[in-house]
């Protein structure tokens, strides 16, 4: 029998809007990827896993995306981006190995004001239309604040879906860590952008992603996960942003966390979709 898999990636709104726009079109030609048999979700990814498993029609969740009547209201994060960058680079650059490189990231996640915990959460229980794990196979990947090791939360782990998205979508710097039963998380992000390597046993792997930036905050690449499938047998497929949904993200300045972005890139994602689908 075969396994398929589908992976989101991280990216913020521009991240989460795309790939609803991408499902979404890929549907309207009649490929529809919610029957994966296992859905991997980072960060951004992790609030799309949970919306597309959930029990709104694709349509509704792309007006979702498009129609401000229907858009949560989230503020876009402020703050010094390009100071945020640099303390970034100077953990990833600095001594030992990969879990030394996220136990730094965990400590500049921990700098982060606490006080905001509550405002985030209310922020992604607003933007999840079902608080309930589906009993479809979905995987939300995080990061422990305190040991480096990757989480990755599905429905047997006791865990509110709530907070394993917030977990997920907790970008060190930006929003606080969340606590789940006594340890504290952050973004799956900053260890891999999309974690496809959990799909390992999957025989057809799609991957909707943005590319990492160069050079990228994260520590695992897309590259080696991907070519680890296929010396297993598996076939994967990776999908990045086209011309005109990049366009659609620079359309508001590239900060790929301001919620205005959404219309555009589900826009563009959809009509992507539509024609990856089909060729």
């Amino acid at each position: 029998m075969t396994r398929r898999a589908l992976v989101l990636g991280a990216g913020g709104h521009a991240a989460s809007a795309w790939e609803l726009g991408v499902i979404t079109g890929m549907a309207d030609a009649g490929a529809d990827m919610r029957d994966a048999d296992v859905i991997v979700g980072t960060s951004a990814g992790s609030r799309v896993g949970a919306q597309i498993t959930s029990d709104l029609t694709l349509e509704e969740l792309f007006q979702r995306q498009v129609d401000p009547r229907l858009q949560t209201a989230e503020p876009a994060p402020t703050g010094d981006f390009t100071r945020w960058r640099a303390d970034f680079m100077r953990a990833k650059e600095g001594s030992g190995d990969a879990v030394a490189v996220l136990k730094r990231f965990g400590k500049l996640a921990l700098e982060t004001l606490s006080d905001l915990q509550e405002t985030r959460r209310n922020m992604v229980a607003a933007a999840l239309p079902s608080h309930a794990w589906p009993e479809r196979r979905l995987l939300i990947v995080a990061v422990d604040v305190d040991c480096g090791g990757l989480r990755a939360f599905d429905r047997s782990s006791g865990v509110d879906l709530i907070d394993a998205v917030a977990a997920s979508c907790a970008v060190p710097g930006i929003w606080p860590p969340v606590a789940i039963h006594g340890r504290r998380y952050m973004d799956g992000g900053v260890y891999s952008i999309d974690n496809t390597d959990l799909t390992a046993g999957c025989d057809q792997v799609l991957v909707l992603t943005l590319p990492a930036r160069v050079p990228p905050l994260c520590v695992v690449s897309l590259e080696a996960a991907v070519d680890t499938l296929r010396r297993s047998g598996a076939r994967v497929d990776v999908i990045h942003p086209d011309e005109a949904s990049q366009e659609a993200f620079a359309s508001i300045g590239g900060n790929l966390l301001d919620p205005s972005v959404r219309q555009a890139a589900a826009r563009a994602g959809r009509e992507q979709g539509q024609r990856v689908a089909i060729s």
